[in-house]
């Protein structure tokens, strides 16, 4: 008899598995009992009893650390396989586990590049000593690798600042001779923890070549031969630190004291909120403000994501994210509204219609804009709460959802829709993305209702 229904096959794998001959479909709900804390418990915390709508929310739907991370982290981080920070970019934060593997974590392990790297992000630069001549290592501020024919320099000429080859950049000068060729093998060095709990600095690659040093004396070229071509390739994927990462002459541990993704009792200081807000302590964040396309946290998910770091222990070597989040111990529960990510002061004529413009006005203008959009004549703030031509699902501006406003997908960047992002080079070498701020006035209009008078 042939036995094709669900059922039959389950009961099959049963019969296989040493299970019961007879296969019962489940009814009625299925019994689960979450094991978590109960507020007031012994060995728990005090909840909060005040009158604050916001922080009774919080409390109730945000209990725990896992909660925040499985409704508001995942939601707006991760929330797609391989996409964003579920498995694809550092740090992945869509599980529990690597959420807590974020606290104390170093940040900008994996920029998009290196303008948006954070000075406090930057580590302490690995270091280089040349081994023909005696001098003291110095440490890397940064690198890079210019692209290009082989050019062959004499000795005494002097390359160019951008000649093809291997640059490094240094903390401090190169105490060798300028305006002449030095020959021999640099080598790069890393501090490491020995055995017996002793920092040493070993030596963990070579590169032997022509050297010249260049500009301020800071600056040594390396020349790369076409032979030399594999030996350039393996030495970059060693991962170089680089001291100076983002190249603007602060070497960041050693200007500033350096924060972590998650910083345990400090959320002001904790690169993941800074992200979200666009600064720390006052200072500019480098990069678009997260979330990119996913809707940003609520005042509730920024109180419960400040109060579960204000009450994480920093002296603890780990942490349990089932623990209940104290919110009435919490500092922020005191103004929750200050936690409000979307912001005041930008307006649609003062600050977001001149953005667009000034760059987009060149193709979204005049008697035949591209797309139909015209973006610089009156009327188009009206014309933008209209569905793009080009995706008929979506508005130009959906009030207070970014990641369902077209307009926003397309200067964001966002892989879901087609086309390149804009707006375009005017010099005619593909797309290019605003700066940042304007990136972050824009979205700051549309969570703030994309108003045109407000």
């Amino acid at each position: 008899m042939k036995r094709s229904t669900t059922a039959s096959v389950i009961a099959a794998l049963l019969l296989g598995c040493g299970g019961s001959s007879t296969y019962k479909e489940p009814e009625g709900p299925i019994p689960f009992d979450p094991s978590r804390p109960e507020l007031g418990a012994p060995g728990t915390v005090t909840p909060y009893t005040g009158s604050d709508p916001v922080v009774l929310e919080a409390q109730l739907k945000l209990p725990t650390g896992v909660d925040l991370q499985r409704k508001v982290v995942l939601r707006t981080c991760g929330p797609t396989n391989g996409v964003c920070h579920n498995q694809k970019e550092y740090p992945d934060l869509h599980t529990t586990g690597t959420f807590a593997d974020a606290i104390n974590a170093p940040c900008n392990l994996q920029p998009g590049s290196y303008e948006s790297v954070y000075d406090r992000c930057e580590r302490v630069g690995d270091s280089f000593n040349f081994g023909e001549e005696s001098f003291a290592a110095l440490e890397l501020g940064w690198y890079e690798v210019v692209v290009g024919a082989f050019v062959e320099y004499e000795d005494d000429d002097v390359p160019p600042s951008d000649a093809a080859g291997l640059h490094l950049h240094f903390k401090d000068p190169v105490p060798l001779a300028q305006g002449r060729a030095h020959w021999g093998t640099g080598t790069f060095l890393r501090k490491f923890v020995n055995a017996d709990s002793q920092v040493v600095e070993l030596s963990f690659a070579n590169y032997n070549t022509r050297w010249w040093v260049l500009d301020d004396g800071r600056h040594l070229y390396g020349e790369v031969q076409y032979y030399q071509a594999e030996d350039v390739e393996e030495l970059q994927k060693v991962g170089i630190i680089q001291g100076d990462w983002n190249r603007n002459g602060h070497f960041g541990a050693r200007d500033n004291k350096g924060v972590p993704l998650l910083n345990p009792g400090k959320p002001e200081e904790s690169y993941l909120v800074a992200r979200l807000r666009g600064h720390m302590q006052g200072e500019p964040i480098p990069g678009t403000r997260m979330p990119l396309a996913n809707q940003p946290p609520s005042v509730t998910d920024m109180l419960a994501l400040m109060c579960w770091l204000e009450g994480l222990d920093p002296n603890a070597s780990s942490w349990n994210l089932a623990s209940p989040i104290n919110y009435a111990g919490c500092s922020y529960t005191a103004n929750p509204q200050a936690l409000n990510l979307v912001g005041a002061g930008v307006t649609w004529r003062e600050r977001v219609w001149p953005i667009l413009k000034s760059s987009c006005g060149g193709c979204h203008g005049g008697t035949n804009p591209q797309a139909g959009l015209d973006l610089l004549s009156d009327g188009a703030w009206t014309r933008l709460r209209g569905f793009a031509s080009q995706n008929s699902t979506l508005k130009y501006i959906d009030p207070g959802r970014p990641e369902k406003s077209y307009l926003w997908l397309k200067l964001a960047g966002d892989g879901s829709i087609l086309g390149s992002r804009m707006p375009l080079d005017p010099l005619g070498s593909g797309s290019r993305s605003l700066p940042a701020d304007q990136l972050d006035s824009i979205q700051t209009w549309i969570l703030a209702g994309a108003l045109e008078d407000g």
